[in-house]
């Protein structure tokens, strides 16, 4: 179970992080501003690289629950998938850490807590649906991940994308769809987040990912 504490924590680094280099962040720091003690955030997370991958983890949480809601909304799939890449987009675009997970490259002055082996779909949950984020930031999970799973390993971009594509695809099937035509589902999710990816790496001369999107994903 995720305490209050620790939330109070990761909001803090998360504050401290958007203000300085995270070379610079200071545990000392940390704590006070999340009103506990040092040997709190110790207990909790157990260094300063524990604290920074599961701040990581929790900003990935919150952008798999954005990609939820997004599949979620109204409209065919060809609406929804492309809501789901507008979403890819805007969080990337918004937020440094979403930035670095779904394109491995981390900028400097970001915490990039080494990925350990053996991540995978089992160990990654989808999270819980969460509320509407504020403008610039990914929403946070209305279910917390449990420790153990936020101290975890961290996934990479070819992760996330499969995620994401995997869901798209469990939401989107219809009763009775074909495995050729769930092989075709799958090859559009993957091809939306990546076309989404894409033109935040590479901003489009004129339209938007939307422009970009739509006409290569399957009909409403």
């Amino acid at each position: 179970m995720v305490t209050a504490a620790r939330e109070g924590l990761l909001d803090a680094a998360r504050v401290a992080l958007a203000r300085r280099p995270w070379s610079a962040v200071r545990m000392v720091d940390v704590a006070a501003a999340a009103g506990v003690s040092r040997q709190t955030l110790y207990n909790e997370f157990g260094d300063k690289d524990g604290l920074a991958r599961a701040l990581v983890r929790r900003e990935a949480d919150g952008y798999l629950a954005g990609v939820e809601r997004a599949l979620a909304g109204p409209g065919g799939p060809g609406e929804r998938l492309t809501a789901t890449a507008e979403w890819t987009a805007a969080a990337a675009r918004g937020n440094a850490l979403v930035r670095a997970l779904l394109t491995g490259c981390w900028e400097e002055g970001l915490p990039a807590p080494a990925r350990a082996p053996g991540f995978g779909r089992a160990s990654a949950p989808w999270p819980a649906p969460a509320a509407a984020p504020g403008p610039g930031r990914s929403p946070s999970p209305s279910t917390a991940p449990d420790r153990s799973r936020a101290d975890g390993p961290l996934p990479s971009p070819g992760d996330l994308v499969g995620l994401v594509r995997d869901r798209a695809v469990a939401v989107l099937r219809a009763p009775g769809t074909s495995r050729a035509e769930v092989a075709a589902l799958a090859r559009s999710c993957e091809l939306a987040v990546r076309l989404a990816l894409s033109c935040v790496a590479a901003p489009p001369a004129e339209g938007d990912v939307t422009e970009l999107v739509r006409p290569v994903l399957p009909p409403s």
